[in-house]
């Protein structure tokens, strides 16, 4: 899909510990900054697409979110697709934009599951991602699932649990620049590996946050460009790949849909990755960078865990990467940790970045992925 949808507004909460929050609260914060920031009044959004909550489940969230926001649109769902969630949004926003059914469509996700959550109700929560005859009797679980792809990947690549580190170090070393992350003490290799185990080889700190947030943004057709207020981001294409949805029938443990879906998306752009100038990509183990960096072609097998480790990804790097500070450091909570990174590739392309801007970016390559590697969707963004 090449479009000429935009996205003309964003607006990412303040993630952690938010006391006293809600899914619905959340949601409201988000899409009225959002709104306001693309220019609009609530009255302008004619689509809205939300993603799911583990502390309010609804069968019907967009339609809940709607009511309680005052909105009857003429489009109006929700998706679950893991973490590729808030890429997919963006991918189906941009085409009922680009198709004429919609002019300016709200996509929000958001949930208090730091808060909302307790820890038995969490891990129960993500427990349900097992297959329930094959995996959930045996005692797997999503880290351990991961756990599974890092040996394997380590294994094969030689890849060091230091280097594993040294990325969750970058991520942290962004989060310290931003002012509405989660986690933003310093952190050290050493802290890395010395943090409990979790599932081997994966430690505490190679795992993502648990985390209160929302994050929302429009997307608008391309039409709408001389009224924005701030600078536009077009969304150039996008891809998916979905080759499994439990670990037990990965084709691989070494290769994912987000090859497929990074090719997908380059070649309709007709760029290649070389090309990108910012990568936001979904961090919800230091594992999963490091796999999808390799996949979709930014490093060759067996080369990001070095590369890594002597500064590709930090702000000055070969490849500026979660500059946010990605699910490591800025935040998780659920499905607007992926439209996190949507957000911060907006913000790079509109030079915004304050305290963490990368010199001038134009193009911008986001990925999602949800379950166990399992759905995959990427994005390609330019400043307009």
């Amino acid at each position: 899909m090449s479009t000429s949808a935009i996205i003309s507004g964003v607006h990412a909460t303040q993630v952690g510990r938010l006391e006293g929050s809600s899914c619905l609260s959340l949601h409201d914060e988000a899409a009225v900054a959002a709104i306001s920031d693309a220019g609009l009044k609530p009255e302008d959004i004619d689509g809205v697409i939300c993603a799911y909550s583990l502390t309010e489940p609804h069968l019907m969230l967009a339609s809940w979110f709607s009511e309680f926001f005052g909105l009857s649109p003429n489009v109006c769902f929700a998706i679950q697709a893991g973490g590729a969630t808030g890429a997919v949004m963006v991918s189906q926003a941009a085409a009922l934009v680009e198709n004429g059914t919609c002019q300016h469509v709200l996509v929000v996700a958001g949930d208090n599951r730091l808060t909302g959550l307790s820890r038995d109700g969490a891990v129960y929560a993500l427990s349900q991602v097992g297959h329930a005859q094959f995996e959930r009797p045996y005692g797997m679980s999503v880290p351990s699932a991961y756990a599974l792809v890092a040996s394997r990947y380590m294994h094969e690549y030689n890849v060091e649990s230091s280097q594993l580190a040294a990325i969750a170090v970058t991520m942290r070393e962004h989060a310290a620049r931003n002012p509405g992350a989660h986690r933003r003490e310093s952190l050290s290799i050493k802290d890395v590996l010395n943090s409990p185990m979790i599932s081997s080889p994966l430690r505490r700190l190679d795992c993502s946050l648990i985390s209160d947030g929302a994050g929302a943004l429009v997307v608008s057709t391309g039409r709408a460009r001389s009224d924005l207020p701030n600078k536009a981001v077009k969304i150039v294409s996008s891809g998916q790949g979905h080759t499994h949805e439990h670990i037990i029938a990965a084709p691989s443990l070494t290769d994912f849909g987000c090859k497929q879906s990074s090719e997908q998306a380059f070649g309709k752009a007709g760029i290649l990755a070389s090309d990108i100038d910012i990568a936001q990509i979904y961090d919800s183990f230091t594992i999963t960078l490091l796999v999808e960096l390799e996949s979709i072609g930014f490093f060759e097998r067996g080369e990001a865990g070095a590369a890594i480790a002597n500064g590709a990804l930090k702000l000055d790097g070969r490849l500026p990467c979660n500059t946010h500070g990605g699910l490591l450091s800025h935040g998780h909570p659920g499905a607007a940790g992926g439209v996190f990174h949507v957000i911060e590739a907006v913000t790079q392309l509109r030079h915004k970045g304050i305290g963490r801007q990368v010199k001038n970016p134009e193009l911008a390559f986001v990925h999602g992925d949800g379950g166990i590697l399992s759905a995959h969707c990427s994005l390609i963004l330019a400043r307009d």
